[in-house]
């Protein structure tokens, strides 16, 4: 965990938190519609900038993972281009055949970008 002065319990509510209905309600909602217990209002009333800065660094952390995920496919692609090129019959297998261990690295690690299905927000994960 960072280590910053945010309280991690107050955190995961805070990115739990429907905001919009919180703007609408002005009462705080989980974001699968349950309204928060009588203790964890009086939790997230002891909210401090601390733990609201950790929160959106958390969901930063997250919005970066799902766009490396989105953007994988034309990454694949655009990795895979320069070996085609010196390719007569285009196939996966002779492609590897032309990549030193680095670049099969990337090929594995971008692979397992576009077969890895996409991870649910979760604080303190990402």
């Amino acid at each position: 965990m960072p280590n910053t002065q945010a309280r991690p319990e107050i955190v995961v509510l805070l990115c739990d938190t429907d905001v919009e209905r919180r703007l609408e309600t002005g009462k705080w909602y989980h974001v699968d519609g349950r309204p928060f217990s009588k203790d964890e209002q009086s939790l997230i009333r002891k909210v401090t900038r601390d733990d609201f800065a950790e929160a959106r660094t958390q969901h930063k952390r997250y919005e970066d993972y799902r766009r490396t995920m989105d953007e994988a496919p034309d990454a694949l692609d655009q990795f895979l281009a320069p070996f085609w090129e010196r390719l007569d019959v285009k196939r996966l297998g002779n492609a590897v055949e032309l990549m030193n261990e680095d670049e099969r690295a990337e090929l594995d690690r971008l692979l397992g970008l576009i077969v890895d299905p996409i991870r649910p927000f979760t604080p303190y994960v990402f």
